[in-house]
């Protein structure tokens, strides 16, 4: 139960890197994002696919590109984060 939960982190982690990838460079390549993080492109592909189904970036003939949902869903994140850490830090207690 806990290995899924630590897969799923660093799925999410990754997702995470890529979106803020694309924010911050954006037209960006699938080659470059794996250049500059170290994933394997099959990795950075499905990441970028979950992304775009997700309507937080969209593809371009150069890259992938943000949209107008990326810079609210950022702005929300850390909160977010914030939310889930207490609610496993409550598990501890």
């Amino acid at each position: 139960m806990i290995d899924r939960l630590e897969k799923e982190i660093d799925m999410l982690e990754r997702h995470l890197t890529v979106l803020k990838m694309v924010n911050d460079n954006e037209p960006i390549g699938i080659v470059k994002m794996s250049n500059e993080t170290g994933y394997p492109h099959h990795k950075i592909r499905y990441s970028l696919r979950v992304l775009e189904e997700e309507e937080l970036i969209e593809p371009s003939s150069q890259g992938a590109i943000s949209t107008e949902q990326t810079a609210e869903f950022l702005g929300e994140l850390d909160e977010k984060l914030d939310v889930m850490a207490e609610r496993l830090h409550g598990m501890k207690e």
